[in-house]
């Protein structure tokens, strides 16, 4: 082994698509340089596998830089891998050392079925956004946003909520599968500004109407989700999106929504925190 490089044994789970049976196999990894990332260190084998003829590893890629959100699964047991706040593209080799066995597996979640190996689908997240995590715009009659004045504090907070990259670590590292930072940081970002405020009590019970039918699960206060996000989000999100929920419940003329959201959930966290 030339100096610096090294080997490792990289435990794979392979699953055909969601109905198929999944198992793990094995393959050694040679010529690691520490400076790859986990995700051309997967690139290699790939290469090598195909120069063989076996099928290679399915994972999903795109910016590699940590902004898109596209990539993601599981390293020894946590979502993005060993590294606080960070994205499986921006993991490195050189945490690990010779002889090393990872395991890598897909993100784990009722909502997030798998398509093949690594690749799960993760459109669920799309579909709340699509229920309300945008400002509808009438061409001609809006003001230009430029022209509107918001106060430093106020931009700062939604811009901190609006750094969600959508990677779904915050699901698959929740014990019960909740997408409940996500969607709050998407409520609260919106929330926050002024151009959000005309359509903020429609948007909260729409975006959490859908939440809860797509299977995801509730907030039981782990911190689990805080503690993984790439961006750093804090669970004064779901807060955020509580008050909002319970807001919009006290103006609507219809019969208050009570999801499972309000079960032990962070109701009581400072917005800020």
């Amino acid at each position: 082994m030339e100096k610096n490089k090294f080997s490792i044994t990289l435990r794979v789970w392979k699953q055909k698509d969601a109905s198929s049976k999944g198992y793990f196999e094995s393959y050694k990894v040679e010529g690691i340089i520490p400076d790859m990332s986990f995700l051309e260190m997967i690139d290699v084998l790939n290469e090598k596998l195909i120069k063989q003829g076996k099928e290679p590893i399915f994972f999903e890629s795109d910016c590699r830089e940590g902004i898109c959100g596209c990539c993601g699964f599981v390293v020894d047991g946590n979502p993005h891998g060993p590294d606080e706040h960070s994205t499986v593209c921006q993991l490195h080799m050189r945490r690990f050392k010779e002889g090393d066995v990872v395991t890598i597996e897909p993100f784990r979640a009722k909502s997030f079925p798998i398509i093949k190996d690594l690749i799960v689908d993760r459109s669920a997240l799309d579909k709340i956004i699509a229920a309300g995590g945008y400002i509808s715009v009438n061409v001609g009659s809006a003001p230009d946003a430029n022209t509107i004045p918001v106060d430093k504090n106020t931009a700062e907070k939604a811009m901190d909520y609006a750094t969600c990259i959508g990677c779904g670590a915050c699901v698959a590292s929740c014990p019960n599968s909740a997408a409940m930072l996500f969607t709050g940081a998407k409520i609260a970002h919106l929330a926050y500004l002024p151009q959000g405020k005309p359509e903020r009590t429609k948007r909260v019970l729409n975006m959490i109407k859908v939440m809860d039918s797509l299977g995801f699960g509730n907030c039981t206060n782990e911190y689990e989700c805080e503690a993984v996000c790439p961006k750093e989000i804090k669970v004064g999100a779901i807060a955020k999106m509580n008050r909002e929920f319970l807001f919009a419940n006290f103006l609507s003329e219809e019969e208050p929504q009570l999801p499972p959201v309000f079960h032990k959930s962070t109701v009581d966290v400072p917005e800020d925190e």
